[in-house]
């Protein structure tokens, strides 16, 4: 089945060092989801982000269903990128990397994630009708939240 791709840039007029620290805390994960997805983290959040981190979480995608997600810290360079990937929840796959970058203006940070479906071609079928427009409302939402907290350029 098909690999899906996300990729999301925002520039802000704060430091690397600042956004970092707010992205880096599996805390601030509630901050920066929508409210009706129903995001509560159950374990490991408690720490600063570091390779080999699992956190654990249920989340409320669609129609009031409630979803168990598990995903683990990858990679870490401090201040520049971390990556998460699913170990277990609802996508077949799910590769996240978040990129940080000092720029002449601030700081410039690059989301991209690779993920399949599960159910095969039912799953291809929902893509574009309910899978991809709640991403993209959920990254809508976080650009909105981070602009509060961080301003924009």
């Amino acid at each position: 089945m098909k690999l899906y791709e996300l990729k999301a840039i925002q520039k802000f007029p704060t430091t690397s060092e600042k956004l970092w620290d707010f992205i880096a805390t599996p805390k601030n994960l509630t901050v920066i989801t929508p409210p009706n997805m129903g995001f509560n983290t159950l374990s490991g959040d408690d720490s600063p982000m570091f390779a080999g981190q699992i956190i654990d979480y249920t989340i409320t995608p669609l129609f009031g269903i409630r979803l168990h997600w598990v995903t683990e810290i990858t990679h870490v360079e401090k201040g520049k990128y971390f990556v998460d990937e699913q170990r277990f929840g609802p996508y077949a796959f799910w590769h996240h990397k978040h990129f940080l970058k000092e720029t002449d203006f601030g700081c410039e940070m690059i989301d991209v994630v690779h993920y399949k479906l599960p159910m095969g071609f039912l799953g291809h079928l929902a893509h574009p009708i309910l899978v991809r427009p709640k991403l993209e409302e959920i990254f809508e939402f976080r650009h909105k939240k981070l602009i509060e907290l961080f301003g924009e350029i």
